[in-house]
């Protein structure tokens, strides 16, 4: 199929590209396949409750098995179990805010820094090309967990969408997730604070 100028009023087009690639466009724009995660999108949630997953698991003392990687004064940063690919991980604040107003200067404040260990952090053990960090704030933006924000850091190589999710159907995640955990919590733990 060749590509069309883009229609008025939003409408999406696709574009799809000849083998090796194989990969889908959106306006130009190159889509990360992620087929794996409709495990994450059909299983049943649990029913709702004050507590979001996110408060949860930060009150929980089961690090490991909730690939919780590191904990600051106001946030932790934990692995994504339904990545999109292999180091993909979350920083979130301890209070439950589903808005960047509802932080307070220092949640701000050490969000963003924990991000950026936590970029240091899969650069020295991942060695990725770049990252793609960023939020979804509402259910519409796509976040999961509306109710308690989150800072996505989705490390990303050259190549890191092939064939094989689009062809396949099949995600290609080198490493275990406890591996990953293990190998960037010792990072954190031996990197000092740049800032102090």
């Amino acid at each position: 199929m060749v590509a069309q100028p883009a229609p008025p009023y939003g409408f999406v087009l696709l574009r799809v590209l000849t083998f090796p690639k194989a990969l889908a466009t959106v306006r130009g724009m190159e889509v990360l396949h992620a087929p794996w995660r409709i495990q994450y999108i059909q299983a049943p949630k649990p029913p709702p409750s004050a507590d979001s997953l996110f408060t949860r698991i930060a009150q929980s003392g089961e690090d490991e098995a909730n690939f919780v990687l590191t904990r600051d004064r106001t946030c932790f940063a934990m692995l994504n179990r339904y990545p999109y690919t292999g180091g993909h991980l979350m920083v979130i604040p301890y209070k439950q805010a589903a808005r960047l107003d509802d932080l307070t200067g220092e949640e701000m404040a050490g969000l963003w820094e924990l991000t950026r260990r936590c970029m240091n952090a899969l650069t020295a053990v991942m060695r990725p090309d770049g990252f793609n960090v960023g939020m979804n704030l509402g259910r519409v933006a796509g976040a999961g967990i509306a109710e308690h924000l989150h800072v996505h850091v989705v490390p990303r190589w050259l190549g890191d969408t092939n064939f094989m999710p689009v062809l396949a159907g099949t995600c290609v995640l080198p490493d275990a997730l406890s591996e990953v955990a293990g190998r960037l919590r010792a990072a954190l733990d031996s990197a000092p604070d740049p800032k102090h």
